[in-house]
């Protein structure tokens, strides 16, 4: 075949190009599974940081096997059904005993998707940890959500406020409000990816409201009636306190009394 003929040109062409493709399809099949693997074990470490648990993965020998235990320990993977839609809710039970509630978020930032985990303590209200990361936000800018210092700031908020109404948790530019309990500090620079955040936070946590709701309520019950209980234990202390005073008084009073008739017929 002459080599300077187009039609060389195009067969040539097509030729390698088919054996690219081969070799890219072959290479991409032999890493779907360690890539899906990776996806894996990065979100089962995120949801795993959320309750602060897995902080020492970066210097194990083997990250995988290590966050695979520690998921496998602590984490239940479970759901609830709202309005008949089925909403991801994961469980964390500490070795304590305590539960935690753990949310995927899912949301847009500036230049793509954003994502993270919250976590929630067992009144469905206060927050016990939230970490977070995204695809392509700004180094230095946006892409600071992912540092413990922002998603340290998201500790011990509540997400009702004191009448029982859903507010999420606010990320205010210029700073929030000193002792505020709904209100975190903007990234500076990173205003979008910030209220990315707040947004996601929102749209996220409003899908499990109708159950927070109900289980914050129910919890609050239950402090009522404890509240009420030990008033009335500290009231009945209070009262056998009295009596027993009272009756210490009175032995008292009369034991002063036959000493002095005593004394007068002496």
């Amino acid at each position: 075949m002459d080599t300077n003929k187009n039609l060389y040109t195009v067969i040539y062409a097509t030729i390698m190009v088919v054996i690219v493709a081969v070799v890219l399809a072959f290479a991409s099949s032999l890493l779907k599974e360690r890539q899906q693997r990776n996806v894996e074990i990065e979100r089962k470490q995120m949801i795993l940081r959320s309750v602060h648990l897995a902080k020492d993965a970066g210097e194990v020998d083997d990250k995988d096997s290590y966050i695979e235990k520690e998921y496998e320990k602590f984490i239940t993977d479970s759901s609830i059904n709202e309005n008949g839609k089925d909403l991801t809710l994961y469980l964390c039970k500490m070795e304590s005993g305590e539960k935690y509630y753990i949310i995927p978020l899912h949301g847009v930032g500036l230049w793509g998707p954003v994502w993270g985990y919250i976590s929630l303590k067992k009144d469905f209200n206060t927050v016990f940890g939230a970490t977070y990361d995204h695809k392509s936000e700004t180094p230095g800018l946006g892409a600071e959500i992912t540092t413990e210092e922002f998603c340290k700031q998201f500790e011990e908020k509540k997400i009702f406020d004191e009448g029982g109404e859903f507010v999420s948790v606010k990320v205010v530019k210029g700073g929030a409000a000193a002792g505020s309990n709904h209100e975190v500090d903007a990234i500076s620079g990173g205003t979008i990816t910030s209220k990315a955040v707040e947004s996601m936070l929102f749209n996220n946590i409003r899908e499990y409201i109708n159950f927070f709701s109900a289980n914050l309520n129910a919890v609050r019950e239950q402090e009522e009636i404890k509240t009420r209980e030990a008033e009335r234990a500290a009231m009945e202390a209070q009262v056998r306190a009295q009596f027993v005073a009272d009756s210490i008084a009175k032995a008292e009073s009369r034991g002063r009394s036959r000493r002095s008739q005593q004394n007068s017929i002496n």
